[in-house]
């Protein structure tokens, strides 16, 4: 018999992305006359991502740095002008769910929650786009002053929560900031990985569809 009583989502990359993001940044790469492919950029976007943190409220100047390291990942050198229309061909792209997020009702024994590094803009979000499905807590790293990789923000979900940290999955799409501080925590996790970037690792799922509680 299951254990988990609760389910902890981080929200992006896990629950919602920017589905046009790699589109738009592909074409303004093939403007300036640089041919790459999605799995090619999504690749090292991640690995990236894993590096480079990420503020709750990000900037231009914030971007512009990240492509400026991602493109030189590709032997690209950036100048003002490709890293300006990246930025503007990838502001400001809506939000959607995951195709598999449908499966997240078929657990209905367990309560659900979100804990992210992001800003209280999140919620709207979540309310759009899984009005479906009710989030017992949404922990947002603005609200609470701490932020992912911390493990206090791990412990202040538990406290809010009010289970055992056995009793509790966390899934989420960053090893660095999602699974190595919620093991230390101790609740269960899954490492969502769509894009087969962590294929050696014991924790990951592809889809949502292979929960295990």
């Amino acid at each position: 018999m299951s254990t988990i009583k609760y389910i902890l989502f981080d929200a992006a990359n896990t629950l919602i992305h920017k589905p046009d993001l790699w589109t738009n940044y592909i074409k303004v790469l093939k403007d300036f006359g640089y041919s790459l492919s999605e799995k090619e950029l999504k690749q090292r976007h991640k690995l990236l991502s894993e590096c480079i943190k990420f503020p709750d409220l990000t900037s231009q100047d914030f971007y512009n740095m990240f492509n400026k390291e991602l493109i030189n990942a590709f032997g690209i050198i950036e100048t003002p002008e490709l890293l300006d229309s990246i930025f503007n061909a990838c502001k400001y792209l809506p939000w959607e769910t995951f195709e598999d997020v449908k499966y997240i009702s078929h657990f209905s024994s367990c309560k659900y929650g979100v804990l992210s590094n992001f800003n209280s803009g999140l919620r709207e979000i979540l309310k759009e786009k899984m009005d479906h499905i009710n989030f017992e807590h949404i922990i947002i790293s603005e609200e609470e002053k701490v932020a992912k990789p911390n493990i206090e923000f791990y412990k202040i979900a538990l406290r809010k929560i009010g289970l055992k940290a056995s009793e509790i999955l966390f899934i989420g799409d960053s090893l660095k900031l999602d699974i190595k501080p919620a093991l230390e925590v101790g609740f269960k996790v899954h490492l969502i990985d769509r894009d087969c970037i962590y294929v050696r690792s014991k924790y990951r799922i592809e889809s949502f569809k292979n929960i295990d509680v």
